[in-house]
């Protein structure tokens, strides 16, 4: 086992706040993680710095998190969600928990370049950060955040008007 591995599993919740950004299926969303691990163990040889290893996991979530949304809209016939099987991202929020299934729904409406940049910030990256993380400016990075923000807040308008 890697020397790095239980520091891996100490990040599991964010881990899943990833993957539930990325897919609303519980079912899916527990293989799509045992995907994202398996890719982090195979990876783990290639880290240069231990002191980056929150970013280095998360940048692979988010990868493989964009490349199962890119995948999954190629393929018809997705699965209907069923509100009553959607699962909050922190098994251990009991507060709140309507929030985070409304902001995962919303999440997942968003186009997967703002969704990336949302979610990273939320895990308390920084613009610079974010921007190496995805290979673009830290300017690109307030943009697309500014856009998911706006997108976010109209979503939040709609669903108070109705």
């Amino acid at each position: 086992m890697h020397s790095l591995w239980p520091q891996v599993q100490a990040f599991h919740p964010q881990l899943w706040r990833a993957v539930c950004g990325y897919e609303l299926n519980p079912a899916v969303r527990e293989e799509l993680l045992q995907e994202v691990l398996l890719a982090i163990w195979e990876s783990l040889p290639r880290l240069r710095d231990p002191a980056t290893l929150l970013a280095f996991v998360l940048r692979i979530a988010h990868n493989l998190g964009a490349s199962h949304v890119r995948s999954e809209t190629r393929r018809p016939a997705p699965v209907p969600f069923d509100p009553a099987l959607h699962d909050v991202a922190d098994p251990d929020a009991g507060a709140g928990c309507a929030r985070t299934e409304w902001l995962f729904e919303a999440l997942a409406t968003l186009p997967t370049h703002l969704r990336q940049v949302l979610m990273l910030q939320l895990e308390g990256f920084d613009y610079q950060d974010i921007g190496d993380m995805l290979g673009i400016s830290a300017e690109n990075v307030g943009v697309r955040l500014h856009r998911a923000r706006a997108r976010l807040k109209a979503l939040s308008r709609e669903e108070t008007d109705a």
